[in-house]
């Protein structure tokens, strides 16, 4: 499935004040579980580190991170990159006429990616999966880390990640140029590329596989189908939400065995 069309014509929706897509950016903050799971662990890393000089968001696409990191980090210059010029375009309007300053919005191919800055934190989410050269990646950005500095990634895991379960079966989501990473694979290629230190954890464990199902993979599904689904998918919302918020609730509390997401910490 092309997965990219379907998020640009939501894009374009939302973007036409910056009132609907500070709308858009609450939705996907309720809907999509990565980001229960990538909001928890930057609100964990703020508690040792409150004032960062700097944070690069390697990836950024629709910018929802960028924000959430711009109201969580006052007075910390945010620069956020992307391969893809409509996003940074999209993300330069909305900022400016939001009057959020100290956010920096570039495009970079992350497998050339270079800078005069130094980092605290580098965040990087459902980018590694799109990616082929992931250890020069991995060595891009170590390399504006400052001592100390973390990268946090959110990807899938060679657990069915992409809604692969077994040999030939093609990716839920076209773009993805691979199923997911293995916990030891990931590990090995950020030592790989120097890091000190990696903790992995799993995501979408039982209860995310069933919220991701019910509140991304159907609708969507529907939607590749037919546009019409737009007219019904508020609807559809209101009925599975609630079930949704307590399984994304109960995912990000429990550690998981085994599960389709990881959550990656590599520092400097």
């Amino acid at each position: 499935m092309e997965y990219d069309p379907i998020k640009k014509q939501l894009g374009d929706v939302f973007n036409k004040s910056p009132f609907l897509r500070k709308l858009f950016y609450k939705l996907l903050d309720l809907l999509l579980l990565r980001c229960w799971h990538i909001q928890r662990e930057i609100k964990l890393w703020k508690k040792n580190n409150p004032s960062p000089k700097r944070i690069l968001d390697a990836g950024m696409g629709f910018g929802q991170y960028t924000y959430y990191m711009s109201q969580l980090f006052t007075n910390t210059p945010i620069d956020a990159v992307d391969v893809k010029e409509d996003q940074v375009s999209d993300c330069t309007t909305f900022f400016k006429r939001s009057g959020i300053q100290d956010v920096n919005f570039s495009v970079a191919d992350l497998t050339a990616y270079t800078s005069n800055q130094s980092y605290d934190l580098a965040l990087s989410v459902d980018v590694m999966e799109h990616i082929l050269e992931d250890v020069l990646v991995f060595k891009n950005i170590l390399a504006v880390l400052r001592p100390g500095g973390m990268l946090l990634i959110s990807t899938p895991s060679d657990q069915g990640g992409s809604d692969v379960s077994g040999e030939g079966e093609e990716s839920f989501i076209g773009e993805h140029v691979r199923d997911g990473y293995g916990v030891e694979e990931i590990q090995q290629k950020l030592k790989t590329a120097g890091f000190s230190k990696t903790e992995v954890l799993y995501s979408y464990g039982w209860p995310g596989k069933i919220s991701w199902r019910l509140s991304m993979k159907y609708p969507i599904s529907l939607l590749s189908a037919s546009r019409l689904f737009f007219v019904i998918l508020p609807f559809y919302y209101l009925l599975v939400y609630p079930l949704c918020f307590l399984l994304n609730a109960l995912d990000t509390r429990m550690k998981h065995p085994t599960g389709t997401g990881l959550i990656v910490k590599a520092w400097k």
